[in-house]
C-alpha cells in the first residue's frame, strides 16, 4: 500500500535496508566512543587542550569512565536498533546530522562529568544510584517496546494493523519516553545540572514535532484503528499525558 507521504516528522518512513548508510552511522558513532575513550585514557584531552595553550585537566576519571559506558551501552543499542529493528529508510542527511548531534552531546557530557570545570573529585551518591536507574530503565522502556513491537509485526497475521500491545499500552511513543528517562539519567551522572536542558529539548522537540507528525502518518496509515487506540492511550508519559 502506498502512503500520502512517506517522510513526516523529517525522516523517510519507507522500507528500505539501507546497508551502507547504516554501517556508515554504526561506524561513525563507534568512532565518537573510541574519541571519548581517547580522551580520558590516554591523556587525549592533555594534548588537546596543550596544543591551544589551554591548562584544563581531568579531574574525576571515575566518573567519566562511567559516562563512558553510559556511551558504549548507547551504541550496541543504537546497533541492535539500525540492523535489527528499523526497517525503514535511513537518509544520508540523517546520518551525517545525527552522528554530529551524538559526538556533541557525548563528549560535552563525558568531560563535563570528568571535571573539565571544577576543581574537586565529587564522590559516587544516591543521586548516582538514581541517575544509573533512570539510564538503565529508560534504556529498557526504549528498546523493549521495540523489540515487542518487532516481534510483533513478524506475524502474518498481524500485517496492517497497528501494534497496541505490551510497553505501548501505556504510551503512545513509549520509545521517545525512554529516551527522554534515559538522557535525564545520562545528564545528571555529570553532576552538572545545566546539562538537563537536554533532555528538557529532547522531551519538547518528541511533543512538538516528531509525535504529532508520527502520529499524522500512522492515522494516514491505520486510519480508524490508529484513532481508537489514540483516544484511549496516553501520548507520551505514562498515566500522565
Amino acid at each position: 500500500m502506498d502512503y500520502k507521504d512517506q517522510t513526516k516528522g523529517g525522516v523517510n518512513r519507507s522500507h528500505n535496508k539501507s546497508i551502507v548508510e547504516k554501517s556508515v552511522f554504526m561506524t561513525g558513532h563507534f568512532l565518537i566512543v573510541m574519541f571519548c575513550c581517547w580522551l580520558i585514557t590516554f591523556e587525549g584531552f592533555d594534548k588537546i587542550t596543550g596544543a591551544f595553550g589551554l591548562d584544563w585537566t581531568l579531574v574525576d576519571t571515575q566518573r567519566a569512565y562511567i559516562l563512558l559506558a553510559c556511551a558504549a551501552l548507547y551504541w550496541l543499542r543504537h546497533a541492535i536498533t539500525l540492523f535489527y529493528l528499523l526497517q525503514r529508510k535511513v537518509e544520508w542527511s540523517e546520518v551525517f546530522g545525527l552522528l554530529s548531534f551524538i559526538a556533541l552531546f557525548e563528549v560535552t557530557l563525558t568531560l563535563i562529568g570528568a571535571g573539565v570545570f571544577r576543581s574537586i573529585v565529587i564522590p559516587l551518591s544516591s543521586l548516582d544510584v538514581l541517575a544509573m536507574a533512570l539510564l538503565l530503565i529508560g534504556s529498557y522502556l526504549n528498546s523493549a517496546s521495540e523489540i515487542q513491537r518487532k516481534w510483533w509485526k513478524q506475524d502474518p497475521a498481524n500485517k496492517g494493523h497497528c501494534y497496541t500491545d505490551g510497553l505501548f499500552k501505556y504510551s503512545m511513543h513509549m520509545n521517545y519516553f525512554g529516551d527522554t528517562v534515559l538522557f535525564t539519567g545520562w545528564c545528571l551522572l555529570t553532576y552538572n545540572y545545566w546539562t538537563l536542558a537536554l533532555p528538557i529539548f529532547m522531551a519538547a522537540s518528541f511533543v512538538g514535532f516528531h509525535i504529532p507528525n508520527l502520529d499524522s502518518y500512522l492515522v494516514e496509515r491505520y486510519g480508524n484503528e490508529f484513532r481508537a487506540y489514540a483516544k484511549k492511550t496516553k501520548k507520551f508519559i505514562p498515566f500522565v499525558y
